[in-house]
């Protein structure tokens, strides 16, 4: 089968012959009908991201397709089940071992391509706004990165949860996108004073940042007391540092999210979040956005395209089966 490999840190990912793969006790081996590319992928290649799989190793974290086979012990589903994966790493392949468990069967209405991109971004945004940030109904949601792979499901998904959406994204173009996914307020990050712009709104209750850097400190001093930032990453490269002092006097708390962790510590709850977010990709809420559908001799520029953010919302890569 042909996959996607990285064989040396900061080399360029080939792709490669290698053997179909058989599954152990517990897993399941999917034939692959797409894969979704994320900004994590970028850092693995480079050696930067939190888990650095042994070299070397089939790059994706996201995918979905048929379940081909079944390991020993597995009770399902059985051969032909449509499902999702939590990859973790083995998506941009034509086929792939994973646990059971990492795997959410797919409703009918949801096509493969919509569903390889959803878990990491969707499953982040809802989990972090949801359970971590706990966003209530009429509070206002800032989102920075608002037109990025995971910025555009929050944007999305807080309009469901109520909230009065802010977006930051560069550019027109890009805050279109955001506006056509529910956002209430557009802010061009290109322009004019963040902190100012965002105290002109009237402040947030939640902001959620997977970008780091300068906006980090705008959004937090711009929180309303008892407000809630969530730090989702880093795409700027600069990790911001938290003055321990503002928290104190706005009442403010910075909250951790990253999926993979939480994925380890809380597997059913990410199922179950999972189950939902397909449930209403089925019933037409949710509709994901993808800029780019390459094949896999295409994946290495679809990985352009994300450290050039040139891409908005998700780059999903065909791998092999229809369906």
């Amino acid at each position: 089968m042909r996959a996607l490999r990285l064989s040396r840190i900061g080399e360029r990912p080939e792709v490669a012959e290698i053997p179909l793969p058989e599954p152990g006790p517990g897993e399941l081996r999917v034939r692959i009908a797409a894969a979704a590319l994320n900004f994590a992928d970028l850092l693995m290649v480079r050696g930067e991201y939190q888990v650095r799989p042994e070299l070397p190793f089939t790059l994706g974290m996201e995918a979905a397709g048929f379940v081909d086979a079944l390991g020993p012990g597995t009770a399902g589903p059985v051969p032909g089940t449509r499902v999702a994966v939590v990859a973790g790493t083995g998506a941009l392949a034509e086929f792939g071992c994973f646990p059971a468990a990492a795997c959410i069967e797919l409703p009918d209405a949801v096509p493969f391509e919509a569903a390889a991109a959803t878990p990491v971004a969707y499953g982040t945004s809802y989990i972090a706004l949801s359970d971590r940030a706990a966003l209530g109904p009429g509070e206002t949601l800032l989102v920075l990165g608002a037109a990025g792979g995971v910025g555009l499901t929050a944007v999305e998904i807080g309009r469901l949860m109520g909230a009065r959406v802010i977006a930051v994204a560069r550019g027109t173009p890009r805050l279109e996108i955001a506006r056509a996914a529910g956002a209430d307020l557009l802010i061009d990050s290109d322009t004019g004073d963040l902190r100012a712009a965002l105290k002109a709104a009237g402040g947030v209750d939640v902001a959620y940042d997977p970008v780091g850097g300068p906006a980090f400190d705008a959004a937090l001093r711009a929180l309303r007391p008892g407000g809630r930032i969530l730090a989702i990453g880093f795409a700027s490269g600069t990790v911001p540092q938290v003055p321990a002092n503002l928290l104190l006097v706005k009442n403010a708390t910075v909250i951790g999210f990253w999926f993979g962790g939480w994925m380890e510590a809380f597997p059913d709850r990410v199922r179950d979040g999972l189950g939902r977010i397909f449930r209403w990709q089925a019933e037409g809420r949710l509709r994901p956005h993808v800029s780019h559908v390459l094949d896999l001799e295409g994946a290495v520029a679809g990985l352009e395209l994300l450290r050039s953010r040139a891409a908005t919302g998700k780059v999903v890569v065909r791998t092999g089966a229809d369906g």
